[in-house]
């Protein structure tokens, strides 16, 4: 069994059974109890359909898996996409299929994870040991998926017993009810003796939750309760368990860690098993490729600008355009896009471009390229490991370099650019996209495992906890370093006031590890939910050159928000229809 995924094929039978409601709002998988749980291999087909359930199983009218995990990027700080999303243009209504379609992929992996452990320890003739590892397993998915839906919509109805069709009806439990009923499953699994701490790579059982896992959930759980002590002592069992940052290709670690090759590496905790199969791989290279990347792909999930600025100098000190580019700041956001404009442009070319508003007098015919290229040289090797910049060669599934130039000309030779879904666009993008083997799988079925948990967010949570309770000390600022170090950029220091890696106080150390993780999560679901945490969301999402930008920061979207409102999700509007107004109507939104 080379995955634990490939089970879920076999489960397919208990998915299939969980019958959906005709609201799509909730689940009703009673049918599967009277049989499911009978003998050893049924047993252990529905403990895999609760993992299964981590899919989401739905898909929005785009196309692209909403439900988890990095579509979200696109609603973040650190991300956009190259059209215009109802979060961020003002249109949310309580009736949005991202809202509802959420709210039941959550439900019905929490009703499978009831229905698992209401009735393994009472039908399955399978060992105790077994038994109680299942159950602890099952426990662990219904917090995470209790934790996904309190992130969003922060407070939730808890259903902690299978329930039939008729009685989902309950009110919603508080914020705080609901992280606290997290906690308590997370706190069963821990103490569940037959759960391990953390398999091998390549163990059968590779991909099932361990101890590690439930301790670093637990920690972020904590985290939002702003219990920075409790998070911080679950987070000092990780390394305890033998999870590390993965070193093993040197310089280049960052950028392997998320090959197939590396998938099981110590730094991962707790992952989405992919293998290549229709349904049952990711397909997040088809919507964050390029066409001339993969040949025909969706830039649906794009890096904004905001965050290519943050990407430090290799030195620590902060990037600035005006350095690169005396005068850069001084023009408007249309002016600058003569920067970027390709070496030997035509007459057609730069007139189109000063009709968009460049500042075509800056031109240089034989060294704008060069002049624009400095801007992304010497800085933290991250961002070349993780965005395709300006004037980069990249090397696609195909292995035919490709040259990321503006504007657009031609994917074929002579030219052979980089497009994007659309031939007038120029966006930041690659991470999780192969690069330089020709390509052996399906583009949406990419069998690279999708990493949820990984040991770098929790060196960085921990820092964040640390922080707030101590303030800047030397092993705060080391767990930072730990990251920073593999990436290749240069390390904190509280020592010397003279060097840009000088960290001055507790708010300088927060503002630090909340860039810190801007970048080193890029595209894997994380920034969108560390802003709402950290309460900036409505700040940085809605700044004042307002909009998903080129890398110039001209718009091409316009951002329009809504209200404050926003920062939670509405309960969909035909839940509160299905339950009678039990579970009323979220503030602020508009039913």
């Amino acid at each position: 069994m080379k995955k634990i995924i490939q089970i879920f094929v076999v489960a397919l039978v208990f998915v299939s059974s969980c019958k959906k409601n005709l609201l799509n709002t909730v689940p009703d998988n009673q049918l599967s109890s009277k049989t499911m749980w009978t003998s050893d291999a049924s047993t252990i087909e529905g403990v895999n359909g609760v993992y299964a359930a981590l899919r989401g199983g739905t898909k929005n009218g785009e196309g692209d898996m909403l439900y988890e995990l990095y579509s979200t990027d696109r609603y973040g700080y650190t991300g956009q996409a190259y059209f215009a999303t109802d979060l961020t243009a003002g249109t949310a209504t309580p009736s949005l299929s991202l809202f509802s379609t959420a709210w039941q992929a959550l439900y019905e992996g929490i009703a499978r994870a009831n229905d698992a452990i209401k009735n393994i320890p009472l039908q399955s003739p399978s060992t105790a040991v077994k038994k109680a590892q299942y159950v602890a397993e099952c426990k662990f998915l219904r917090a995470y998926f209790y934790y996904r839906l309190n992130q969003v919509f922060q407070g939730v109805p808890i259903y902690l017993e299978p329930t039939e069709y008729d009685k989902f009806n309950k009110a919603r439990s508080t914020t705080d009810e609901v992280w606290t009923s997290i906690i308590t499953d997370l706190t069963d699994a821990i103490n569940e003796t037959n759960l391990p701490g953390k398999y091998a790579a390549g163990s059968g059982d590779y991909g099932r939750i361990t101890k590690g896992a439930a301790y670093a959930l637990r920690g972020k759980v904590y985290m939002y309760q702003k219990n920075w002590a409790a998070a911080i002592a679950d987070f000092q069992q990780l390394p305890r368990l033998g999870f590390a940052l993965y070193t093993g290709a040197g310089a280049d670690s960052y950028n392997q860690l998320f090959k197939l090759a590396n998938e099981q590496s110590p730094e991962m905790i707790f992952s989405m098993q992919n293998i290549d199969l229709a349904g049952y791989g990711s397909d997040i290279s088809f919507y964050n490729g390029t066409r001339a990347a993969n040949g025909s792909c969706w830039s649906y999930y794009n890096a904004s600008p905001y965050l290519a600025d943050l990407y430090e100098n290799v030195d620590g000190s902060k990037f600035n355009w005006d350095t690169v580019i005396p005068g850069y700041s001084a023009l408007t956001p249309a002016q600058r896009e003569v920067y970027f404009i390709r070496d030997g442009a035509t007459a057609a070319e730069l007139s189109a471009a000063a009709t968009r508003g460049a500042q075509v007098s800056l031109y240089l015919p034989a060294g704008n390229e060069a002049r624009i290229l400095r801007a992304y040289a010497n800085r933290d090797p991250r961002m070349n490991q993780s965005l395709i910049t300006p004037y980069s060669t990249f090397f696609g599934p195909n292995t035919v370099a490709k040259y990321w130039r503006w504007p657009y000309r031609a994917e074929t030779a002579p030219s052979f650019d980089i497009r994007a879904d659309n031939t007038v666009g120029f966006y930041y993008y690659r991470k999780f996209v192969e690069t330089g083997t020709a390509e052996t799988w399906v583009r949406t079925q990419t069998p690279v495992d999708f990493p949820i948990i990984r040991y770098a967010d929790v060196l960085l949570n921990w820092a964040e906890s640390a922080n707030e309770v101590s303030g800047v000390t030397q092993s705060t600022v080391d767990l930072v370093n730990l990251v920073r170090s593999r990436a290749g950029v240069a390390l904190l220091q509280i020592t010397n006031a003279a060097l840009p890696t000088y960290v001055s106080s507790q708010a300088d150390l927060r503002e630090r590890i909340r860039n810190e993780r801007r970048i080193e999560f890029v595209n894997e679901g994380i920034n969108y939910f560390d802003e709402l945490r950290w309460g900036t969301w409505l700040t940085n999402k809605f700044k004042a050159n307002n909009g998903a930008l080129y890398p110039w920061g001209k718009p091409y979207v316009t951002y329009v928000k809504q209200g404050d409102y926003i920062t939670a999700w509405p309960i969909p509007n035909s839940v509160v229809q299905i339950t009678g107004g039990n579970v009323k109507p979220s503030p602020g939104w508009i039913y």
